[in-house]
């Protein structure tokens, strides 16, 4: 094996699997039973393989996987990717650019914060992949330095320069000319100079707090009578935007060079050295006792605090003086290593300002969602649970509408009479959400309505105790999940009264229950009236708000409790079929230590495993022997891709309704469609969708949920997708032996979104082909 692995070499006993290219310590060639026909003999064969396995995997170590927090700095690096890529479209490399600064804000905030805590408190201990905390801070710092370097050149070589040229300049104060510097100066004395607040620093003014990501100018004033001088800090309002647009539309100036040229009306009588501007990131994660009487009120309490942050990075200026960066550095108690010279302007988040400009020209094509068509042809107006009744229905989010599905699926069980309870989980919702406000409606009209709010949804806790409280005026029974374990799922109950009793309708997804994020996420979700799932549901609600430990759900898979052993025994199956056992992923990130273990597991048996990873990954590719079954992509465009789904098993030859099932398969939509099928010599075929990803915290810290795809249709449409980014050559990354992402050439320009509207659009055009030739003729 190669020295990246150290000491690693073939474990005694290794033979190269015939055909695999895999080495397997047990098989030696043969191939491994599975099916009915096996025989207890067989079984602990497996299980010895599956031992032999393991201990070869552990005898690797740490180096068996990446860094988490490095993997989320790769993902920064495909985003600038995108933002220097001629191929994309103007305006939405801004976009990626924005999108690339406020992931290096949050990362702060949240990931490099934690390890400084760490490292403050005397932890050594070690991550999965062998570093302790300090050292994981000097790899991020390199990190950090090489991405930011690369983000002003990206910005001031290219696009700077290349929005010039379609009209939209980035103007400093020294090029406009006396028009447009008088718009500027009313500008600045009727919005900016009111709530501006020089502060001087002196033995009477101690150095002012800095709060967190406030943008700032740092001042050198003199006295021109005493020849005093002193420094003094004007912060750039958050209340204002980051960049003025001038009248004509085209021309946008950083609102610190407008402030900078009014330094004089600020510090009137003084003489006004050099400025220099810097912001400040601080540990904007929350901590507090969940066993508190009051969850809500402790979390406004560390809301108020959130700002007062211990400093965790410092940006300034490329070109300050040494003296003022010392300063600043020193006064915030900042470490050298968390200094940052900008070249670009600071805060390119708010680069959101130039993408949102009017000029199409210059965006992707904008997108209309369809539709899903089962309920596009279920009359004016649709009544969706009578489509429920008869099959499930899937909808992949931005290409099939949110507003006309979840969102009308909610509506109508708030209108509906012979509805009698709703229950639903909140994570992240829009400010103006169509769906609390149908909650609101149905408590209003007498239904039992219940909603878990998860208050703990980093950087939405204000926005969800908001909700919450409205929710609860409106007579909503709100609660706020469990002690220690954040709701992340994405689930919804409706109970209806009907002829034969009351029926369980359920959607469950991979987003959430937010109108503006459906428009720009992907994600799937599954409406449904299967009883089994209903009943899981309410069991699981019931967890929720009440006072129990149910652990035995029928179909659905929940974490803590079983996602993570289902998933290894699902992964373990396909193992036990070697090459002939299939794994395909597409998931958000992939870190959990046994579920990578386990994929080792099935590489080594000879299962072909492609996954799909958008974001953290610390699987590696590759390993002799270990994961050379194992191929990774990410795939990153216009919209984000969120969807979470799991495929276990090769999908069967021919249309989804000739594959064989119990039932025979039936022309239409419905659940007789339902039955995955059963190949003899291979696993069985599996797929689920869901809200977990395959990390700790997913699998250990929140409540998630995964549902089975039963219907053959619905599976046939996942298989799809996932086929179709496995297919993408216009915005996939590839992940080699080395741990380095690639782009993957160009070849056939497929790319997985554009696939996805025109398959939308298909289904439209044959949806309305369909209620043409069913109208009469005039």
């Amino acid at each position: 094996m190669t020295d990246f692995y150290g000491s690693m070499s073939d474990p005694p006993g290794f033979e190269v699997f015939p055909g695999s290219g895999a080495r397997d310590p047990v098989w030696a060639g043969e191939a491994p039973p599975f099916g009915a026909g096996a025989t207890l003999d067989d079984d602990y064969a497996e299980q010895a393989r599956r031992k032999a396995r393991q201990e070869a995997i552990e005898a690797i170590g740490p180096a068996r996987y990446t860094n988490r927090e490095l993997a989320r700095l790769d993902f920064g690096a495909r985003l600038l990717d995108l933002a220097e890529d001629d191929r994309v479209p103007l305006l939405e490399r801004v976009k990626f650019m924005a999108i690339f600064a406020e992931m290096l804000d949050e990362f702060f905030q949240v990931r490099v914060s934690g390890l400084e805590d760490q490292v403050a408190a005397s932890v050594s201990t070690r991550s999965d992949d062998g570093l302790r905390p300090a050292e994981q801070l000097r790899a991020i710092h390199g990190r950090v330095e090489e991405l930011v370097a690369r983000q002003d050149r990206i910005f001031l070589d290219r696009l700077a320069p290349q929005l010039a040229q379609v009209g939209i300049r980035l103007s400093d104060w020294s090029s406009l000319d006396d028009d447009d510097r008088r718009y500027l100066v009313d500008v600045f004395h009727r919005e900016m100079y009111p709530v501006l607040t020089p502060l001087a620093v002196d033995p009477s003014h101690p150095f002012p707090y800095i709060s967190n990501l406030s943008l700032n100018l740092v001042v050198e004033v003199g006295d021109p009578v005493t020849g005093e001088r002193r420094i003094a800090r004007v912060k750039v309002p958050p209340v204002l935007p980051r960049f003025v647009v001038m009248p004509d539309g085209e021309r946008v100036v950083p609102l610190e060079q407008v402030i900078a040229a009014h330094l004089d009306t600020l510090f009137p009588g003084m003489t006004i050295g050099r400025h220099d501007v810097f912001r400040v990131t601080r540990n904007a994660d929350l901590t507090f006792e969940e066993d508190t009487d009051d969850l809500m009120m402790a979390i406004e309490m560390e809301l108020r605090q959130r700002r007062f942050g211990r400093a965790v990075r410092l940006e300034i200026a490329t070109g300050a003086a040494d003296s003022v960066r010392d300063l600043l550095a020193s006064q915030l108690q900042v470490g050298e290593d968390n200094v940052y010279s900008i070249e670009a302007p600071i805060d390119l988040g708010g680069l959101w300002a130039v993408f949102a400009l009017d000029r199409p020209e210059l965006h992707e094509e904008s997108w209309t969602p369809m539709t899903a068509p089962p309920l596009a042809t279920a009359g004016d107006p649709v009544d969706i649970f009578a489509v429920l009744r008869e099959r499930d229905v899937l909808v992949h989010h931005p290409y099939d509408s949110f507003a006309t599905s979840v969102e009308a699926f909610v509506e109508q069980a708030a209108l509906d009479p012979d509805v009698i309870g709703i229950k639903q989980t909140l994570y992240r919702t829009s400010g103006d959400s169509p769906i609390v406000a149908s909650l609101i409606r149905a408590s209003e009209l007498g239904k039992q309505v219940a909603t878990v709010v998860e208050l703990r949804a980093r950087f939405d806790e204000q926005a969800n105790i908001g909700w919450a409280k409205a929710l609860e005026e409106a007579g909503v029974h709100v609660v706020y999940g469990l002690v220690g374990l954040k709701t992340h799922s994405k689930t919804c109950l409706v109970l209806r009264r009907e002829d034969d009793g009351i029926h369980r309708y359920c959607h469950i997804g991979t987003g959430n229950y937010n109108s503006k994020t459906a428009r720009i996420y992907e994600d799937l979700g599954l409406l449904t009236s299967d009883e089994d799932i209903g009943t899981d549901l309410g069991d699981l609600f019931n967890h929720l708000t009440g006072f129990s430990r149910h652990t035995d759900y029928r179909q659905i898979l929940v974490s803590p409790v079983t996602t993570r052993d289902r998933i290894i025994e699902l992964i373990e199956e396909q193992a036990a079929a070697g090459p002939a056992g299939r794994i395909v992923l597409k998931l958000n990130g992939l870190t959990d230590p046994a579920v990578i273990d386990a994929l080792y597991g099935a590489s080594m048996a000879g299962v072909p495993i492609d996954l799909v990873i958008r974001g953290l990954c610390s699987i590696r590719v590759g390993i002799p022997g270990v994961s050379e079954t194992i191929r990774v992509r990410s795939v990153v465009g216009q919209f984000l891709e969120h969807s979470r789904i799991f495929q276990f098993g090769r999908e069967p030859d021919g249309e989804p309704e000739s594959w064989p099932a119990d039932e025979p398969a039936v022309e239409g939509w419905g659940r007789e469609l339902s039955g995955l099928p059963e190949v003899a010599d291979r696993p069985p075929l599996r797929v689920y969708i869901g809200s977990s990803d395959l990390m700790r915290r997913n699998l250990d810290r929140r409540i998630e949920v995964l549902v089975p795809v039963r219907d053959r249709r619905l599976v046939a449409r996942l298989l799809e997708v996932l086929d179709l980014a496995l297919a993408d050559d216009t915005n996939s990354w590839e992940l080699d032996a080395d741990g380095d992402w690639h782009r993957v050439p160009t070849v056939r320009s497929l790319s997985l979104q554009e696939q996805l509207k025109e398959l939308a659009l298909g289904r439209a055009r044959r949806r309305r082909d369909i209620e043409m030739r069913s109208q009469p003729p005039v």
